[in-house]
């Protein structure tokens, strides 16, 4: 059984979300795992332990990570820990303990073993951990795609979940005090620049897609057909997030203009009320920079802020009674 299906057979993820990665893979490349997680369906650190699970191998440890001894890893050149895909972790008599993407590629071990006099005991690893390792200890540039999930100085850019539960609990009490529309897109822009230099709320309005609000660029008077092949009809086609380059196509133009480039990573996310997709949450970091990890926490204010929208609603409907 292939990963995705694991995923869906476990109910981590759903078949949408599966199809979805599936083609995003088809476009940017990547392992499916990776995909998952730049689409915000998982963090890194659960689809680690899900890897774990799913090769019946033991997942790396994050700490085993920060400070590999030097001499470990002379024991695997460059050339090699690139062309298998594996970096040593630690030695221990005739043993060297490696992190891998597939522990089950015995033929890769068997020519460690050989190449190295020693031992391999894989560990498995993600796409994302494992090239963040590679270019820390052996200068090994990765794609501004990986960077993005992966800090650029530590393991992993992403808050503690603690430090988001607290931050989270403030913000729906925030989102329980609202008045008007305007308080929710206010609530929503402050927390999307926490992990954004820009950010803007477009409106559905049938067929046509409108500025609204924005915080870092300008959305006034922008206006953009919603049947147009652009980022903003592929999130509203599949109801789902967009996670990438801002495409350099004719449907793209006008925002790119409002951004004086194309984004080498961005992302929308559907604001979506009782199916209906009613506005379009964008985000970036700059057109060279890329966005921090915390997409995840901000899929959550989102999910808040819709509910943010229905006490709106339903507190106008109470007083016009």
């Amino acid at each position: 059984m292939k990963l995705g299906e694991a995923l869906v057979k476990g109910s981590v993820i759903t078949t949408d979300q599966l199809r979805q990665a599936l083609e995003r893979q088809v476009i940017f490349g990547g392992r499916i795992g990776t995909n998952i997680v730049e689409l915000g369906y998982m963090n890194e650190g659960d689809m680690l332990s899900f890897l774990g699970t799913y090769f019946k191998s033991p997942p790396v440890r994050i700490a085993d990570l920060r400070e590999i001894d030097a001499e470990v890893i002379a024991i695997i050149s460059a050339a090699l820990a690139e062309k298998y895909k594996v970096v040593p972790l630690r030695k221990d008599r005739n043993r060297l303990h490696v992190a891998m993407l597939d522990p089950r590629e015995f033929a890769s071990v068997d020519e460690l073993r050989f190449l190295t006099g020693f031992d391999i005991i894989p560990s498995v690893i993600t796409e994302l951990r494992l090239l963040y390792c590679l270019e820390k200890y052996y200068g090994i540039k990765r794609d501004l795609r990986y960077i993005s999930v992966i800090g650029r100085d530590e393991a992993s850019d992403e808050k503690k979940p603690e430090d988001n539960s607290q931050r989270l609990l403030k913000v729906k009490e925030q989102f329980a005090a609202v008045r008007q529309k305007e308080e929710v897109i206010g609530i929503l822009l402050h927390e999307t620049r926490a992990i954004a230099s820009r950010a803007a709320v477009f409106l559905c309005k049938g067929d046509v897609v409108a500025g609204w609000k924005a915080q870092g660029m300008s959305v006034d008077k922008f206006e953009i057909s919603a049947d147009r092949q652009s980022i903003f009809s592929e999130v509203l086609g599949r109801k789902a997030c967009y996670r990438g380059p801002l495409l350099k196509i004719p449907g793209n133009e006008s925002l790119m203009e409002r951004l004086n480039g194309a984004p080498q990573d961005c992302c929308m996310i559907p604001i979506t009320i009782r199916e209906k997709v009613v506005g379009l949450l964008y985000a970036d970091n700059g057109n060279t920079a890329v966005l921090d990890a915390g997409l995840g926490y901000i899929n959550s204010v989102v999910s808040m802020a819709v509910i943010g929208f229905e006490l709106v609603i339903l507190r106008k409907k109470l007083f016009d009674l």
